[in-house]
């Protein structure tokens, strides 16, 4: 494994667990921004600190990696979340956007635990869907915002999910190869076990 492997992997662990330890913290959704800097920050910020969010980037990710056209279907589920903060942005509505974000990352959990690889289209699609939801909500969670933070908000928020999706689906290439051992290619079903788990606890709540 490469140092820059290495250094993916990493990321992705820390970045877990500091989304562990702010959902635990009970810090606020909701957050004013009031200029470009805060806006920037809290984009980036956005993706790590929910963790229903970020299992759905790094599932996507790992779902994308060794097939073909894996780096398009990356691309449109970032570039759906996008679409999806503006539509809020417009005042178009999404019903149920939590609970729809808890379904999809249940549904990428359970396809990261069948042995089965899927089509590529039918992940595209899904990434889709999952990333307007979540473009939706991290719409809701931003108020008092004028044009030029909102846009710092989501570049800073494009970013993020770009390089986590991205890392997960280079990590996901690297255990696909199974280059070190038999066991390792098994690490990702129980990812995929964990996020269902994660999902289910966030659709309870959701639902509540």
């Amino acid at each position: 494994m490469s140092n820059l492997q290495h250094r993916h992997l990493g990321a992705i662990a820390a970045l877990i667990l500091i989304s562990l330890l702010t959902s635990w913290s009970g810090l606020p959704s909701h957050h004013a921004i009031a200029n470009c800097w805060e806006g920037l920050l809290w984009g980036i910020a956005d993706p790590v600190i929910g963790l229903d969010r970020l299992t759905s980037f790094v599932a996507v990710g790992l779902l994308s990696a060794s097939i073909i056209h894996g780096t398009l279907i990356a691309s449109l589920f970032v570039l759906a979340t996008v679409l999806g903060t503006f539509l809020h942005l417009y005042q178009l509505n999404l019903q149920g956007a939590e609970i729809a974000i808890a379904v999809s990352s249940i549904t990428f959990g359970a396809m990261l635990v069948m042995p089965n690889q899927f089509h590529w289209l039918i992940i595209a699609l899904l990434g889709v869907m999952a990333g307007l939801f979540q473009g939706y909500s991290n719409g809701q969670s931003i108020i008092e915002a004028n044009v030029i933070p909102l846009l710092a908000y989501i570049l800073g928020n494009t970013l993020t999910q770009y390089a986590v999706v991205m890392s997960a689906r280079i990590v996901g290439n690297l255990i696909s190869q199974r280059k070190i051992n038999d066991f390792l290619p098994r690490i990702i079903n129980y990812v995929g076990f964990a996020f269902c788990a994660i999902a289910i606890v966030f659709l309870k709540i959701s639902i509540n």
